[in-house]
């Protein structure tokens, strides 16, 4: 039985990295896992264990698309819509249609895809 979350199979780890089920379940810990090598996905991590202060502290010190992204997924999430936009727009994304929920697996998703391209 294998799970597909947005074109990533899910039971299968991305080149011996954690995968986008592994994020997810690491979740239920309160000591982030030591192998989040980027700060994308320790941002990622706080964000998914409630310490929204936290996320948007290493957000915010994030150059480029992904740090503007997550930024933007926090200040929507908190019901921030104007500064969301604001961050969207300089991730050179759109406001998103789906909920915050789905975004953020997208966002995860994102966040684990340089580690499978190499890019670690």
């Amino acid at each position: 039985f294998r799970i597909r979350i947005f074109g990533v199979n899910t039971a299968e780890s991305i080149n011996g990295e954690m995968n986008v089920l592994q994020f997810m379940d690491s979740l239920k810990f309160k000591t982030m896992p030591k192998d989040l090598s980027t700060e994308a996905l320790k941002a990622l991590w706080l964000a998914g264990s409630g310490d929204w202060e936290g996320a948007h502290a290493i957000a915010q010190d994030m150059p480029g698309v992904m740090g503007s992204w997550i930024h933007a997924y926090l200040h929507r999430e908190e019901g921030d819509y104007w500064n969301a936009e604001y961050w969207y727009n300089r991730a050179g994304k759109p406001f998103p249609k789906c909920d915050v929920k789905d975004e953020f697996k997208i966002l995860v998703k994102a966040g684990l895809a340089p580690l499978s391209e190499g890019f670690n």
